[in-house]
């Protein structure tokens, strides 16, 4: 298998594996948030509405593009972190993995609405910092911070977001409708009229597609990180990106900094500068008389890699500099450069994409009922009703696909779960929360970070050690 040793190849299947396992519980966990209002309002049929989320989730990360992935993958530099032991790359990907599973399936169990993205980011998270304990030092430019900050402000505000939109959702609704049977909880075994079910179906199809849209990428973004880490010569470049196309940006990118003035650089834009011009020339020379990635050696791909992500890299941060002068013209063409020129580095294969769609719409038939019966019963004092369980749903389909649009990972739990929270706090107030369920949904929103951060970490550290 790509001319690996068999113990390679065998840790090569268990991270492929592992990926999707948690991606599979991703499915039955966060997932169960997009059904727990239409079983809960009797909309639709338990068996029924797990089977349509699935083929929405499924059909979500098929058309749902690599954007996110990449915002996942971009969160450790990947260039600075693969070396020629692949091994070191087996050591990172199983750290994360291994604790993003333990802690997700974990607050599955104990039906803790908890969210796999946060699980994620800060798993990622640990193991960039971990690096800074290995031998030499190695780790200081191990984790991408300006990526981590877009992230975590994305995490952070979610719950807040949907918490204050589900209120004024709600007042919405009792503008706009008059019909008091939507304001009322559901009669047992009873369906609702059906403008209503159609309704609830809609918005429960919307946070299921955006799902797939955004979750289901983050899993896309874990097999390309297994990939790069484990094979960076065979999956470090898109076979099917020219790349004397790719070389024309890089040159754009060289030329349009080559007119900015100077004078003003401190240090660090003066590193940028350098490094822009040093690699995009490097990037020429190496693939003279070549024209796809399979006509490069397989060690020379990573450099070809690594000379994109420094050019790209480096304009991008100039361009957020307030001493990089350039005119607006060549700002919006800088760029479409950079934007260009990253799909040689940023791409995903098809089956990828398949084998992640398989494993969330698949985990989101199975294990949906602890989570539910959490969203649907344990947040509020009174059962939920129809118009909040809407509420709660368009505010969250909103979000995701607002954060998918941005190529921000965005938690589903969190945007659900604090939907459900206002819009009962919209009805009768803050009384009308389960203190209990609040609190420990907020202490796992405080803890997931730092105990993914400190077990990848810690995993990670002693992976290296005995691998």
């Amino acid at each position: 298998m790509f001319g690996l040793t068999t113990g390679l190849a065998i840790f090569l299947i268990v991270c492929l594996l592992l990926a999707c396992f948690f991606e599979f519980i991703n499915g039955f966990h966060d997932t169960a948030n997009a059904v727990a209002t239409v079983i809960y309002t009797n909309s639709m049929k338990p068996t029924v509405a797990v089977v349509y989320s699935g083929i929405l989730n499924f059909t979500g990360v098929l058309l749902g593009g690599i954007t996110v992935a990449m915002g996942i993958v971009n969160l450790l530099p990947m260039d600075a972190l693969v070396d020629g032991d692949p091994y070191h790359g087996i050591a990172m990907v199983m750290a994360l993995l291994i604790s993003a599973i333990i802690w997700n399936f974990g607050t599955w169990y104990m039906g803790i609405p908890s969210s796999s993205s946060h699980t994620l980011i800060g798993s990622i998270l640990g193991i960039g910092i971990a690096f800074y304990f290995l031998p030499g030092n190695i780790g200081g430019s191990a984790v991408n911070w300006d990526k981590a900050k877009d992230t975590g402000m994305a995490l952070l505000f979610s719950p807040l977001v949907g918490f204050s939109l589900a209120i004024i959702m709600m007042f919405v609704f009792k503008r706009l409708i008059k019909n008091e049977t939507i304001y009322k909880e559901p009669i047992p075994g009873k369906m609702p009229p059906i403008w209503i079910r159609m309704l609830l179906w809609m918005t429960c199809g919307l946070v299921s597609f955006f799902h797939g849209q955004n979750d289901g990428q983050k899993g896309v973004g874990l097999i390309m990180m297994v990939l790069i880490a484990i094979l960076p010569a065979q999956f470090s470049l898109d076979s099917k990106t020219n790349l004397q196309s790719v070389d024309h940006n890089l040159i754009a990118i060289q030329q349009i900094i080559a007119t900015t003035d100077t004078t003003q650089f401190g240090a660090d834009e003066f590193k940028q500068y350098n490094n822009i011009m040093k690699h995009s020339a490097h990037y020429t020379s190496a693939i003279v008389g070549k024209t796809f990635s399979s006509d490069v050696g397989l060690k020379e791909r990573f450099e070809l890699r690594k000379d994109v992500v420094k050019t790209t890299k480096g304009a991008e941060k100039l361009l957020k500099s307030a001493n990089f002068a350039i005119s607006s013209k060549d700002s919006k063409k800088l760029k479409s450069e950079i934007k260009t020129a990253k799909k040689l580095i940023e791409f995903a294969p098809s089956w990828v994409i398949i084998m992640i769609s398989i494993s969330l719409g698949l985990g989101t038939m199975v294990g949906w009922k602890r989570i539910v019966k959490t969203v649907g019963e344990k947040i509020g004092k009174q059962h939920m009703s129809y118009a909040q369980g809407a509420s709660a749903e368009i505010v969250a389909s909103i979000g995701i696909g607002m954060a998918s649009a941005y190529g921000l990972p965005v938690s589903t739990t969190h945007m659900l779960s604090s939907g459900v929270a206002g819009s009962m706090v919209a009805k009768k107030g803050l009384k009308n929360l389960q203190k209990n369920t609040v609190k420990t949904m907020a202490l796992a929103w405080i803890l997931t970070l730092p105990v993914t951060m400190v077990l990848s970490g810690l995993l990670f550290l002693l992976f290296r050690a005995i691998l």
